[in-house]
Parts: C-alpha cells; sequence; structure tokens
C-alpha cells in the first residue's frame, strides 16, 4: 500500500541531517536515475525529490517517462516502467553544496559497483557539476556521454531541483524528453548487448 503524503515539520527537518533515503531499485531497469543527495525533506519523508519546489516528478510527466505526475509518495511506482532511482551520496543536508569532492568521488565509486550489480541500460545523472566532479570529467554536457558504466550507457541531465533557475520545466522536459526518445526508439526495456566493443563485458 501507498504511504499517504505527509509534510514534516521544522524539528523533523531539522533531525534529518545525515539521514538516507532508499534506494527505488531492481536489476535491468531502461533507466536508473541518480540524484547528488537527498535533500532535508526527503530525508526526513523517506522518499526522493519530496520538497515540493523539486520538479522531478512534473518533469517525468511532461517529458513522457508517466502519464501522470507521481507522489514522491508513490515512487516504487516507476519500477513496473523500468524506471529506478539512486544517488551519488546518499546523506541528506540542506544543500548539496555541503558534500565535498571526494564524497562525491567516493559516491561514484560505490555507484559503480551498484550499477554493475543492477545493470541498468542507461544511468542518468542529474546534476551536471556533480556528475564531472565526482568522475573527473570536467568538460561533461548535457545529454549522452561517451563513457560506458560496468556496461551501462551514461547520460546526464539538468538538475530538476527548483533553485536551478537556468532550466525552466519546459527546458527540463525537452532534456529528459532526449532521453526518452533513446529509450523508445529501442523498444521497451532496453537490454545489452550494446552497441560498440565498449558495451560488451
Amino acid at each position: 500500500m501507498t504511504e499517504a503524503p505527509w509534510r514534516p515539520s521544522r524539528e523533523q527537518l531539522a533531525a534529518a541531517h545525515g539521514s538516507s533515503v532508499p534506494d527505488v531499485v531492481a536489476p535491468r531497469l531502461d533507466v536508473l536515475f541518480c540524484g547528488i543527495n537527498p535533500g532535508l525533506y526527503s530525508g526526513a519523508v523517506g522518499h526522493h525529490f519530496a520538497r515540493p519546489g523539486n520538479r522531478f516528478w512534473k518533469t517525468l510527466c511532461a517529458s513522457g517517462f508517466t502519464d501522470r505526475v507521481l507522489s514522491p509518495f508513490d515512487e516504487r511506482d516507476l519500477l513496473s516502467l523500468g524506471i529506478g532511482i539512486t544517488n551519488l551520496v546518499n546523506r541528506a543536508t540542506a544543500g548539496a553544496d555541503e558534500l565535498s569532492a571526494g564524497e562525491l568521488r567516493s559516491g561514484a565509486a560505490i555507484l559503480v559497483s551498484k550499477v554493475g550489480r543492477l545493470e541498468p541500460a542507461i544511468v542518468a545523472f542529474l546534476g551536471i557539476t556533480a556528475y564531472r566532479t565526482a568522475f573527473g570529467r570536467p568538460a561533461a554536457g548535457v545529454g549522452s556521454q561517451p563513457e560506458i558504466m560496468c556496461g551501462s550507457r551514461v547520460w546526464v541531465l539538468p538538475n530538476p531541483s527548483g533553485l536551478n533557475a537556468h532550466y525552466q520545466l519546459d527546458d527540463l522536459a525537452a532534456a529528459f524528453a532526449d532521453l526518452r526518445r533513446t529509450l523508445r526508439g529501442t523498444g521497451p526495456r532496453m537490454r545489452r548487448p550494446l552497441p560498440g566493443p565498449e558495451g560488451r563485458r
């Protein structure tokens, strides 16, 4: 049964510092979205992208990944659509700027191991700057990346946080739709082997 949505108190938000949010994952998903780290609101309620100002759920719908705007409390419904969610660093903070470069790099190593175990078709990072720092790719931009991670393709998307003023909802939806077209073009539940020798293990 889906948990009824609820709002944390100021005290619960303060207590959420350093808490974690469970991954929404399963083997061999079409796309594994990877956020930077949970905010305090997400840490308090235990669900991803839960702060009301975050545009992740609206963007999923606007780009065609979902047929309605899901609540963060409905997040496990994504698994039936071949979609999962994880984070580079699973430590709730008031802002991503509280994470050190070393912490992002350590998170990247953990994520690589997770991707190798789960084998998603595509890993999609939500945040250009965090991806550049975590993986030492200072020139990375939005879209498909040349790297292959444990047989999974890599994609970078803008951070859907309401604090990211560089991207409005229409811009976010267009970027997410580019990823969705890649998945749709291969039919449902795109699977390996990926094209090219770099996609083989």
